[in-house]
């Protein structure tokens, strides 16, 4: 091998795979042997997911009231996966009712010490079974196996252990205040992190003294129903959680329900909306975290190869299904074209396939109808004058796969900049100025996470403070901690979740 030149020009092999090739040389240099990953699926033998799911209420599981049933799709092989109850105004109604008699006769009378223990119990039964519910997650929602099993369960345990530590020092989280329970909370969450987002609203819930009644989206039910069989094997009073499937008319009954106190929604800006002209002229307390268009900024000073990194990290990880993904690009002049070349490089190396194969970075999209979504936005691009750019790999034949992609020469008004696409797909503007790059990123309707990249801490501290948004990364993206609040500006929502602050919309003073 030494007498191998060491300038290379990058070719393809048939499927995709990189092949070096020497400039200088008539020898091809097949490396793709070298290269190319061997499969490593992850062994889904040992997970079991019933043909059937009934409502977890009251503690026990129970057919809905109407007889009716839905379907949960994989959404990489597009076969059916499970069904599962879709709920209708009795089911929620039955819910809430037992949420209410858990709240009044059992889990509002609790110590704080008691309900923690509770809730670390369930923080450790994660970790038992984190294996299956990773596997679950990425079957039933598309996502990398890697993800699931290194990103979501594990954070989704950590959010439980950080609030059971809560449960009997709300005291001293308000000191000179005596925080109350609000009692019955509505929680309604998105499919992009189905486990997670269940941890967010339902552990801060239970450490301030609050009852449950929560539907997961309707394309990713089953881990918030193996949740459910968490919940009754640690023990839990019954009623104390309830889970209620269906679609979006089963989180209207929860939203308008008259014995809710308290509703929380991840999701779109425009079922935001509608949820908060719901809740107009009622009592009762909301948090409302929804969708984003983030902006990463990268100044000429940034270590490159490091920003290509937090650039993929922000925009593909979870297919871009990610409400505060950094979606918009703001590159400044003088490093564009090397920073988009080194970033089509780094996206020629990405894998596109099987979300149980532990060597792909990018899985399925989550539905057909967001599959159909993104397709519509990268039409719309193309058809605004936009240049697109998508990697060579190849995708399944079957399932829903896109490609990573990028649009260059777009415009501050083009819809694919304005609008939240929801999926792999980037837009990349350049700026000159620092304030150019904090007109443009505060240029869209919302405000809810976003980047800056560079090594002058000046930059960080005037554009952290300018930037209208509720997340600032500096030289990373996308990080997630426990103990860090979360939520966003303008239509990104209102309230915060995590941390401290996360304690707040639970209680009352």
């Amino acid at each position: 091998m030494s007498d191998i030149k060491t300038e290379e020009t990058i070719d393809k092999t048939s499927n995709g795979s990189p092949k070096p090739t020497s400039p200088n040389s008539d020898l091809k240099l097949d490396f793709a042997s070298f290269w190319e990953y061997s499969p490593a699926p992850e062994s889904s033998d040992f997970v079991e997911i019933d043909e059937k799911y009934n409502h977890f209420i009251n503690g026990e599981f129970v057919e809905p009231v109407k007889g009716r049933y839905m379907k949960s799709i994989n959404p990489a092989t597009e076969e059916v996966l499970c069904e599962f109850a879709e709920g209708t105004s009795e089911d929620v109604d039955k819910a809430v009712k037992a949420a209410r008699k858990a709240y009044e006769k059992t889990w509002s009378k609790l110590s704080g010490n008691e309900r923690g223990k509770y809730i670390f119990r369930i923080a450790r039964m994660i970790q038992e079974r984190a294996r299956e519910l990773a596997i679950i997650e990425s079957i039933d929602g598309g996502k990398p196996i890697r993800e699931s099993r290194d990103v979501d369960v594990p954070l989704s345990a950590a959010y439980f252990f950080y609030y059971a530590g809560w449960a009997d020092k709300l005291n001293y989280a308000f000191p000179g205040r005596k925080p109350k329970s609000l009692g019955v909370c509505g929680q309604i969450i998105p499919w992009n992190f189905p486990l997670l987002m269940l941890a967010w609203k339902i552990a801060p819930a239970l450490a301030t003294g609050n009852t449950v009644v929560l539907k997961p989206a309707e394309s990713t039910p089953v881990t918030a129903l193996k949740f459910a069989e968490i919940c009754r094997d640690a023990g839990l009073p019954d009623g104390v959680v309830n889970i209620v499937t269906g679609a979006g008319q089963t989180g209207s009954e929860i939203v308008n329900h008259p014995d809710v106190n308290k509703i929380a929604f991840t999701g779109s800006t425009n079922v935001g909306k509608i949820i908060q002209k719901s809740l107009a002229g009622t009592d009762k307390k909301f948090t409302l975290e929804l969708g984003g268009k983030g902006p990463n900024i990268v100044f000429e000073d940034a270590p490159l190869d490091q920003t290509v990194e937090g650039i993929v990290n922000a925009i593909f990880f979870n297919q871009g299904h990610v409400c505060c993904a950094g979606s918009r690009l703001l590159v400044q002049e003088g490093i564009a074209e090397r920073l988009i070349q080194k970033l089509k490089d780094r996206m020629e190396t990405l894998i596109v396939g099987d979300p149980l194969d532990k060597n792909t970075d990018i899985g399925a999209i989550n539905s057909k109808a967001q599959f159909e979504r993104i397709q519509n936005y990268l039409e719309i691009g193309v058809n605004e004058g936009a240049e697109i750019h998508q990697s060579s790999c190849q995708i399944p034949e079957n399932g829903y796969f896109c490609r990573p992609t990028i649009f260059t020469n777009v415009s501050q008004s083009n819809r694919v900049v304005q609008e939240e696409i929801f999926g792999p797909v980037l837009t990349i503007q350049t700026f000159r100025t620092p304030d150019e790059a904090i007109e443009k990123a505060n240029n869209t309707p919302y405000g809810l996470a976003s980047g800056v990249w560079t090594d002058k801490g000046s930059k960080i501290f005037k554009v952290g403070q300018s930037v209208r948004s509720g997340v600032m990364w500096s030289n990373t993206y996308n990080k997630f901690d426990p103990t860090s609040p979360f939520g966003g500006y303008k239509e990104s929502g209102i309230g915060r979740e995590g941390g401290l602050h996360g304690l707040y919309p639970y209680i009352k003073f």
